[in-house]
């Protein structure tokens, strides 16, 4: 199912970045409002969710190998802190967007206000995890990274058959990605497979970020997210996410790909008038090939085709056998569309076309140029 709300989004992943400080959060969404303002695009700033004391089991809350629960607990929020964040971002003119790991935390998705949930590519068959988001009915994310086809068949079923909104990102969860790894062909079959459904693109590369937006729009690609976090405090920025810096060339290169594709996929385009009337000075006008009485019955043997075409007269395009022509035409001169007993009417639009396109028929004066005498 499709939303508006889906269409050339931008998602701004901040995660753990703002370890466990809420100053440094703000931070994050000033400094990346300001780039999102100065591109004129559409933003959403995302968090991650989890009710730390139920998501962490007791008997392991110790346990400083296991990196992802050391990093859950040393990045710890408080839920006004949560606030303070959501607040700012909404002050900011951005949508608020977050990732609940447990159902308690889509719970505080409601309560906070969150407008989009996105769906972790780890958690899309926690089947428990997706009915609590369902219940929500707010627009969903989700990343397609590790998952099978049933997979993504079984979660897109889902939330059709509950009229919720859903967009699909194409993710590989190698962090970071090499370019070659960045499989962008799976856009197209996320396209082909689901067309009730935004397609995006969730990336974690970190040697460009001009090249793969401009392959992800052109390919139909309409989310894109990254990874974002600031240089600042000391704390070494990871190698897959975004500084300020870079994201700004990303949605520089989002509407460098945007002036580049054009209008809809859906419709042939209106070629504009400049580009009319350059193919016109390419094509061929029809003269007589020798005197020509009023009255008469045009044949393929009484008329030639050749450059320029001229104002006023009939081409290559228009020419039909049986045309009678209303008055005399003498060799070599144009067939004016004027001459013809046609069901064209003089004022009809095609009248008016072939009056204004194709040369005047008498070169325009020189301007008079007289050299000042010293």
């Amino acid at each position: 199912m499709r939303a508006s709300i889906f269409d050339n989004l931008f998602v701004l992943e901040m995660a753990n970045n703002h370890w466990g400080d809420v100053n440094r959060g703000l931070k994050i969404i000033s400094d990346y409002a300001k780039v999102v303002r100065y591109n004129n695009v559409r933003a959403a700033m995302k968090f991650q969710f989890r009710d730390v004391d139920s998501f962490i089991h007791k008997d392991f809350r110790h346990r400083t190998d296991i990196r992802y629960i050391k990093k859950t607990l040393d990045t710890q929020l408080s839920w006004a802190d949560y606030q303070k964040m959501v607040t700012a971002v909404r002050n900011s003119s951005m949508i608020s967007m977050a990732t609940p790991f447990d159902e308690a935390s889509v719970e505080k998705c409601v309560e906070l206000g969150i407008q989009i949930i996105k769906i972790a590519s780890s958690d899309i068959k926690d089947w428990f995890l997706i009915e609590k988001i369902a219940t929500t009915k707010k627009p969903v994310i989700i990343s397609t990274g590790g998952s099978s086809l049933r997979d993504l068949d079984d979660i897109v079923s889902f939330f059709a058959k509950r009229n919720v909104p859903l967009s699909i990102n194409h993710c590989v969860s190698i962090y970071p990605s090499e370019d070659h790894e960045l499989e962008m062909n799976q856009i197209d079959f996320l396209k082909a497979r689901y067309p009730d459904n935004v397609i995006g693109f969730s990336t974690h590369e970190y040697h460009d970020w001009h090249n793969s937006m401009l392959i992800a729009y052109a390919k139909g690609a309409r989310t894109f997210e990254r990874h974002i976090d600031v240089d600042a405090g000391g704390i070494p920025v990871s190698p897959y996410c975004s500084l300020p810096e870079h994201v700004d060339t990303w949605f520089k290169a989002f509407r460098k790909a945007e002036e580049m594709c054009g209008g809809s996929a859906a419709a042939k385009r209106v070629p504009p008038e400049k580009e009319v009337r350059y193919l016109d000075g390419l094509v061929r006008g029809v003269y007589a090939k020798r005197d020509l009485p009023a009255g008469h019955i045009l044949a393929d043997d009484d008329v030639y085709l050749a450059v320029p075409l001229q104002k006023g007269q009939i081409s290559c395009r228009e020419m039909m056998k049986g045309e009678v022509l209303i008055n005399a035409v003498s060799k070599d001169e144009a067939i004016d569309f004027k001459n013809i007993d046609s069901p064209y009417g003089a004022n009809s639009a095609l009248a008016k076309m072939i009056e204004q396109r194709g040369i005047d028929s008498e070169p325009e004066a020189p301007a008079n140029n007289v050299a000042r005498l010293v």
